[in-house]
């Protein structure tokens, strides 16, 4: 078994040995909301991600043809009226639609690159930084909520591009929510990508169903191109399930021994997550290099389970290695859970758990 700290020698994080670990458990972070919009980019795990280092499954053509609609999408992202000041509506007079796609709906499973493809469309949108925003469903709800809805509506009205990631449908409220807020941005000149994360009970397996999205969302699909990306998740192609936990021993010596770490007990941890925000949890990881939890168990509730995943979402966009003890990753949910209507958020956040453990166990290079 390799070192764990070796994995956090091979992040950029800050060099404080001799520190004892930090604890999570005893951060109460608070965002101020006009960081917010500054703050919607692409996490750090995807500054790099372009077009060009996509790798296509060969298997899936369903993957090569998403770029190349993404491409001529990006393409309509360019100088026009909108950038001189000339609001671009979404249908011209007797409803003629504006030419080019409204919007691009990235539909598949966890782990076939979708996140990896919005950014790079991010990238590749040829409009200046602050013209252009990311963030994930729940980030763009939180920013309603801490902005209010006309001023969150004035903020981003401006932009060319808004990346949504992980598109949920299984709140309505925050579904009709964002939808009219979309729309608002529609009318504004600015068009729309994202990625789906549905209920499956509710649109099938990962498939995008215009009907019903069209119901959830008040005709809001109209404006989008559908594009299915299909394929396994490329986090697991070859490679075995989660790795063995460690003992609680090895755990607490390695958290000693790395920088920038964090050491806690998973019960705790989960219990104060109960007491943070989400939208605060990525500032609850700020100047993390790693964490190490000892005592990972199953948890047994729904909300503590949703809140894991989101933790596990911004670690992830944080590539932060998870070196723990206790259940593997690929236990935390029970069966039921993972049979259940929120199924694929629970997949998803296995999925990036397990990777993160790899990286916290993978051996020195050089």
């Amino acid at each position: 078994m390799s070192s764990p700290a070796s994995a956090a020698d091979s992040h950029p994080i800050a060099d404080v040995s001799g520190d004892v670990p930090a604890s999570l458990c005893e951060r109460e972070p608070h965002v101020p909301a006009d960081r917010l919009v500054a703050e919607m980019v692409p996490p750090p795990r995807f500054d790099a991600v372009r077009f060009d280092n996509y790798l296509p499954d060969p298997n899936q053509p369903s993957q090569a043809q998403a770029v190349t609609v993404l491409r001529g999408f990006a393409g309509t992202l360019g100088a026009d009226g909108a950038e001189a000041g000339v609001k671009k509506r979404w249908f011209r007079r007797g409803g003629e639609r504006a030419s080019g796609p409204s919007g691009v709906y990235l539909d598949g499973g966890y782990g076939v690159g979708k996140t990896h493809l919005l950014a790079s469309l991010w990238h590749a949108a040829p409009a200046p930084r602050e013209r252009k925003a990311f963030g994930t469903f729940v980030e763009l709800t939180n920013l309603v909520g801490a902005l209010g809805f006309q001023q969150a509506v004035t903020a981003l009205s401006g932009h060319r591009l808004l990346c949504i990631d992980e598109f949920e449908l299984d709140d309505p409220g925050d579904t009709v929510l964002v939808s009219t807020l979309l729309g608002k941005l529609a009318d504004a000149g600015v068009k729309l990508a994202a990625t789906s994360n549905t209920l499956p009970g509710k649109l099938g397996e990962g498939r995008f169903a215009a009907s019903d999205f069209m119901r959830e969302i008040q005709g809001l699909s109209a404006r989008f191109q559908a594009q299915r990306i299909d394929g396994e998740d490329y986090r697991h192609r070859g490679l075995p399930q989660a790795p063995a936990p460690y003992s609680d021993e090895e755990v607490t010596e390695a958290a000693y021994a790395t920088p920038a770490a964090s050491l806690d007990d998973f019960g705790p941890l989960v219990d104060h997550l109960s007491r943070v925000h989400p939208s605060r949890y990525g500032a609850l990881c700020d100047g993390i290099g790693a964490v190490f939890l000892r005592g990972v168990a199953p948890v047994t509730d729904q909300a503590t389970a949703l809140r894991l995943v989101v933790l596990a979402d911004r670690l992830y966009d944080r590539e932060v290695p998870v070196m723990a003890s206790g259940v593997p990753f690929d236990r935390v949910f029970s069966e039921e859970m993972l049979k259940g209507g929120y199924r694929k958020k629970y997949f998803r956040a296995i999925s990036r758990l397990t990777a993160l453990a790899r990286d916290a166990g993978r051996p020195t290079n050089g």
